[in-house]
């Protein structure tokens, strides 16, 4: 019994050493940015290179472009938009934000009145995975951008009548 744990307990690191190898090994294109275009001032530009996936016409990857406020109990948002821009001459696509960085929300009362760190950010956006192009954008530069991969659920439900 002891002998069998023993190994049991060996598979278990060598799978979990497998696996964090796997994680190392994540293949990217090479990064070809130089074509877009310098950030006007007040502006960064920041971007998005994505792993060599299998089936990424399966995958896609949703972007929150936001910053990190103290805020109370209520749900908030950024006021602005994202504009999908076209690199002329190229066909890519890259994303400019238009935001002063004034959040809105509900009106509820906060019993508290407690204020938390909070990230706040514009209406996400889903794009498709793409590992041949970066995900290129200008945001002003007390923003950042973080991002999510969206894969499909295999499993299928039946719907409740």
């Amino acid at each position: 019994m002891k002998f069998s744990k023993a190994i049991l307990a060996v598979f278990m690191m060598i799978m979990g050493a497998h696996v964090f190898a796997q994680k190392k090994t994540e293949k990217f294109e090479k990064l070809q940015i130089d074509m877009f275009p310098k950030a006007k001032e007040g502006f960064k530009q920041v971007y998005i290179q994505l792993p060599v996936a299998k089936n990424e016409n399966d995958l896609k990857v949703e972007f929150f472009v936001g910053t990190e406020k103290m805020l109370d109990c209520n749900k908030h948002f950024l006021i602005g938009k994202v504009n999908t821009l076209d690199l002329q001459g190229w066909g890519y696509n890259y994303y400019e934000v238009e935001s002063k960085g004034e959040t809105g929300g509900t009106l509820m009362a906060c019993p508290d009145q407690k204020l938390t760190k909070k990230f706040v950010s514009l209406q996400p956006e889903t794009v498709r995975y793409n590992s041949k192009l970066p995900l290129v954008f200008y945001i002003p530069k007390d923003m950042e951008v973080r991002y999510r991969i969206l894969r499909p659920d295999a499993m299928k439900k039946a719907v409740q009548k």
